[in-house]
């Protein structure tokens, strides 16, 4: 259950690391990475119920207040925002219902560069992922301090991890990111975690 700007489920934005993985006993971490090429102090965590199988990506802020949570399309929790289920949905139908709450006049949806849906108001970006079922969706969702413009790639506070592979739309003519072929200015030594 997403309460926006203050919860997904147990987690509490503003929780340190132990703190996430004491409210998710039962999920066992997997990985810890670099999220942002060009701030390295902000880590992410993959935490999963099965052993290799990542259902939760957790980001914190240099302070290490969690700030940033995705939920994995194929194996995460189900993520709801007024009843609507967020997460392994298929893009278009779920793309319909958000436009439907916008309007509803009950959220205002916008789109980052990249044609990424989202309301920057509950601070949830939805993404799109490939799954062994075909592209299903991916709700990345934000704390309070962080969602002004959490749907914008280039100026939001979502991590650049987050926003690689699988895109909503085509953007520029390929349909994931980076495209092949393109130069990224990563500093040198940052690899994209997955």
């Amino acid at each position: 259950m997403l309460t926006p700007l203050e919860s997904v489920g147990p987690l509490r934005f503003g929780m340190s690391a132990d703190e996430v993985r004491a409210a998710l006993p039962e999920a066992v971490e997997s990985s810890r990475f670099s999220a942002e090429p060009f701030h390295p102090e902000i880590c992410g965590i993959q935490l999963g119920f099965h052993q290799a199988v990542p259902a939760v990506h957790a980001y914190f802020e240099g302070s290490g207040r969690l700030f940033c949570v995705a939920a994995d399309a194929a194996h995460g929790p189900c993520v709801t925002l007024d009843g609507l289920g967020l997460t392994g949905r298929v893009p278009d139908e779920l793309q319909e219902a958000v436009l439907g709450l916008h309007s509803s006049g009950t959220h205002h949806v916008s789109y980052g560069p990249r044609g990424n849906p989202g309301i920057n108001g509950v601070g949830m970006i939805l993404r799109v992922q490939d799954t062994e079922g075909g592209v299903l969706t991916r709700p990345v969702l934000v704390g309070r301090e962080w969602a002004d413009r959490c749907t914008d790639d280039w100026e939001g506070s979502v991590p650049e991890c987050e926003w690689l592979g699988r895109q909503w739309c085509v953007h520029n003519g390929s349909d994931v990111y980076p495209p092949p072929g393109y130069a990224t200015n990563w500093p040198a030594g940052w690899t994209a975690p997955f």
